[in-house]
């Protein structure tokens, strides 16, 4: 496994809290984002399926909106996270 941060993407000099988890399972790869200590997030590098798990603070929102961009997807807005994988 392998474990990163990710760089902010709105100008802040860090991003706090968070941490990506990159490994494989069954022939697939995968990306997990932590925040704080929540799996807010994954990505299936194979398949190339982004999974979001909600809206949980402003906060965790940067986190997640870091991850989307860092594997090419849009960043969304609070209602957007809301309903991220009804939408996409």
């Amino acid at each position: 496994m392998k474990t990163f941060k990710l760089l902010p993407i709105d100008g802040r000099k860090s991003l706090s809290n968070q941490h990506v988890n990159q490994y494989e399972s069954e022939g697939e790869t995968f990306s997990d984002l932590i925040s704080y200590t929540t799996r807010v997030a994954y990505y299936n590098h194979t398949t190339n399926k982004m999974t979001v798990h909600g809206y949980y603070s402003p906060t965790t929102a940067r986190h997640i909106n870091a991850f989307l961009d860092f594997y090419g997807f849009n960043t969304c807005s609070k209602s957007e996270l809301e309903n991220y994988n009804n939408i996409n």
